[in-house]
């Protein structure tokens, strides 16, 4: 872990950064008037192959089903009873929040016929599958079935609904489908949401490009001049970034122009709130993007070599008495990241795809300017080596 990130003890994602919130403005200042950035001290070439093998494919989909990987905010789920059903590294889960508010995750398929029991997302006080009737509690105990002579050997006890590992924490539910998930991992997860920020949108949409691709475009600001020109160059700095690594995670901060109003404050009062836009990166798949208003929950789910699926949460952010913000103000927020970049990222992604399938290249270059992308193809690597 750098010794330059302060997460010993936080209580949502805001703390973390107000707890070196003047250095973090101090350093911004730094860069900005020394015409610098934070740098990697590595140069990785990840092999194009990596980018269209389905072989390649198939073991970061079991990677994926190994590791603890976010599903959905807490938010998502309010209340008991209330869940959602999605595809996850390939595999059909169901989340659920019982009726004593526990969470508990299944993969999504009758023990009678293999049909799935639930679809999108709502509240029930059971779940009955469509075909046959048969019906599971929210702890995925068999509730009842229809012409239950008909079965005389069947074991109840035996025939819940299969549940795999799911863990709560800082607003997000994680799940990994294949073993337990340590306690080390739950300890080292960080408060990523409070506990009254509200979900005001779920969306997705599916991209002809690699998930990696896509999860590169968030990671660095060497582009920002280049791609964004004309939507978010006008309002932020180019290739002017705070890169922090913890573990496999990482820590992107891109500045606002406005951060320059700061300066005629004195550093104690001053509030980085507005002024940057905070992107971690939770690894593998997963990013938490802090906007002005609002803040994404965003999962590329791999769907083949080059299709992914966005799957998108997005959340009020924390309100105080003094700055109440509205769901109207949270909705243009997240509009304006649409229109000030995000769109752009994706066509390039899905731009790139085109040529990872050609002699063009034999391998993609990351440099000293993209060191968060260096962090997680280091470990990806690591961990597919396991």
């Amino acid at each position: 872990m750098d010794n330059n990130v302060k997460i010993s003890t936080p209580s949502s994602v805001s703390d973390i950064l107000l707890k070196d919130e003047q250095e973090v403005i101090e350093r911004i200042f730094n860069h900005i008037d020394n015409g610098t950035t934070d740098l990697g001290d590595t140069v990785w070439q990840e092999p194009v192959e990596h980018y269209r093998s389905q072989q390649r494919f198939a073991d970061e989909i079991a990677l994926l089903r190994r590791l603890p990987v976010p599903f959905c905010p807490s938010a998502a789920l309010p209340k008991s009873g209330s869940y959602l059903a999605r595809k996850a590294a390939g595999t059909p889960l169901l989340i659920v929040r019982d009726a004593a508010g526990v969470v508990h995750a299944f993969i999504n398929a009758c023990r009678h016929r293999g049909m799935q029991v639930a679809n999108g997302s709502g509240c029930e006080s059971a779940f009955s599958c469509p075909y046959h009737g048969w019906t599971y509690n929210l702890d995925g105990k068999i509730k009842g079935i229809p012409g239950r002579a008909g079965f005389p050997d069947l074991d109840p006890e035996e025939h819940g609904l299969v549940e795999v590992s799911a863990f709560e924490k800082g607003g997000i539910v994680y799940v990994a489908q294949v073993g337990s998930i340590s306690p080390e991992f739950k300890n080292s997860c960080l408060d990523y949401f409070a506990p009254e920020q509200e979900m005001f949108e779920e969306d997705g949409f599916i991209d002809q490009a690699n998930w990696k691709l896509l999860n590169e475009t968030a990671q660095e600001g060497y582009h920002i001049k280049s791609l964004h020109r004309n939507s978010f160059y006008p309002y932020g700095l180019d290739n002017t970034n705070l890169v922090d690594t913890y573990g496999a995670n990482s820590r992107i901060i891109f500045p606002f122009r406005r951060i320059e109003k700061l300066r005629d404050i004195a550093p104690h009062e001053r509030r980085i709130d507005g002024a940057v836009t905070t992107v971690y990166h939770l690894f593998p798949n997963v990013s938490v993007s802090v906007l002005s208003k609002h803040t994404n929950l965003v999962i590329l789910e791999p769907l083949a070599p080059g299709l992914t699926q966005w799957v998108i949460y997005r959340m009020i952010n924390r309100q105080t008495d003094e700055h109440p913000i509205t769901l109207e103000e949270a909705v243009r927020d997240a509009r304006f990241v649409n229109d000030s970049g995000q769109d752009e990222d994706r066509e390039a992604a899905c731009a790139i795809q085109e040529t990872v399938t050609t002699s063009a290249n034999t391998h993609l270059t990351f440099g000293h300017y993209e060191k968060a992308i260096v962090n997680f193809h280091q470990h990806l690597a690591k961990n597919l080596d396991k």
